[in-house]
């Protein structure tokens, strides 16, 4: 299943690392946006540079009032080592299910031995998700090493966000 811009973002609760539960496809409060970053999981390198470089980006975001969540198939204790021993202050999302990966349209993978991981983990995706819940930026890729540059996407999203021009949610040509 492919997600389509503009379409409502399918709803989930997860729990994330420091006991809470958060509900992904909707942001705390009436004028933010929310950005979901899946990452592969603990095991995966190039994740764990990407959030370092998405933790150095939070605040500017949340001034133009998009919250971030980051998101894996990883168990507890996986996210809250992530948590510990990479000092990160974003949301961290865990135990996001198969059935669940592929309603987001998300790529699978196996695992390539038992000591990358223990179970079929997510390709990285990003997602933006409006005020009202539609999906309005999308990016889903097959492997590790396709991501959208984080600089570029401040920049769209300070650009979208911070000016009164009403820019269209993209790509919807049908």
């Amino acid at each position: 299943m492919k997600l389509k811009a503009g379409d409502p973002f399918p709803k989930i609760s997860l729990p994330v690392a420091g006991g809470e539960t958060i509900t992904i496809g909707k942001a705390h409060s009436d004028d933010t946006w929310q950005l979901v970053v899946v990452y592969r999981g603990l095991h995966c390198p190039l994740c764990l540079r990407y959030l370092a470089q998405l933790e150095k980006l939070k605040d500017i975001l949340l001034k133009l009032k998009v919250e971030i969540v980051t998101v894996s198939g990883d168990p507890r204790g996986k996210a809250e080592k992530l948590v510990s021993e990479r000092n990160l202050t974003l949301v961290v999302a865990y135990d996001l299910k198969l059935d669940q990966m592929r309603e987001w349209g998300l790529y699978i993978s196996h695992p390539r031995s038992a000591q990358e991981n223990d179970r079929p983990n997510p390709e990285p995706a990003l997602f933006v998700i409006d005020e009202k819940g539609k999906l309005r930026l999308t990016d889903v890729s097959n492997n590790p090493f396709l991501r959208p540059d984080l600089e570029a996407l401040r920049q769209g999203l300070e650009y979208i966000r911070s000016r009164e021009i009403n820019y269209p949610i993209r790509g919807t040509y049908v």
